[in-house]
């Protein structure tokens, strides 16, 4: 199970990234802010819901590439939603967006903080993708709150797309009223099928 996880690319590449700035820090290279470390985990914990439920479930757009991208990154996930080359981020929309992001923070704050906050992005996004991975394979998780984020997930495949956007980290959906219990929601006929 873990071997799976592991070989995916971008898994890999995330992985890379935080094993080379923890050594860099404990070589003294770099200097990590905690701060910024926390504010960078909370800003992919909050693109998450938000690219989830605006960005991925948004209705197909004109152009055929960026129709091909939205089936990519999302809609054939729900197709398919067991396949493992549909569920992780692939590297080509991964990269530049902590790029973009590091960019930001870099802008804002300096150097030091955008690799900080670059290390709570990638912590953060391997905490999605296991929780993603987990939620999609046949593996009953040990925790009582495993069971429940994995049970929680798959409510927005099987049960309604319109609700339960939080895939590691419901509690956007709280904030913004895409939360329901697990009976509040009638079956949706378009879980599988975005926008057929």
């Amino acid at each position: 199970m873990l071997r799976v996880f592991l070989r995916h690319g971008s898994v890999a590449a995330l992985l890379v990234g935080v094993v080379a700035e923890t050594l860099a820090w404990l070589f003294g290279i770099l200097s990590l802010q905690p701060l910024m470390i926390v504010l960078g985990a909370l800003l992919f914990y909050l693109s998450e819901y938000g690219m989830h439920r605006f960005a991925f479930h948004a209705p197909p757009l004109a152009w055929p590439l960026a129709r091909r991208l939205q089936h990519r990154l999302h809609y054939d996930h729900h197709v398919e939603p067991n396949r493992l080359d549909l569920l992780f981020l692939p590297i080509w929309f991964l990269v530049p967006n902590l790029a973009f992001a590091a960019g930001l923070f870099a802008l804002a704050f300096g150097l030091e903080a955008a690799f900080s906050a670059l290390l709570g992005m990638m912590l953060a996004i391997l905490h999605y993708e296991w929780a993603h991975y987990v939620a999609h394979i046949p593996y009953q998780p040990r925790t009582r709150l495993g069971r429940w984020i994995k049970q929680y997930h798959l409510r927005h495949h099987f049960i309604s797309e319109k609700h339960w956007f939080g895939v590691s980290n419901p509690s956007l959906d709280g904030v913004f009223g895409t939360f329901r219990g697990p009976d509040a929601s009638e079956k949706s006929a378009t879980t599988r099928k975005l926008f057929s």
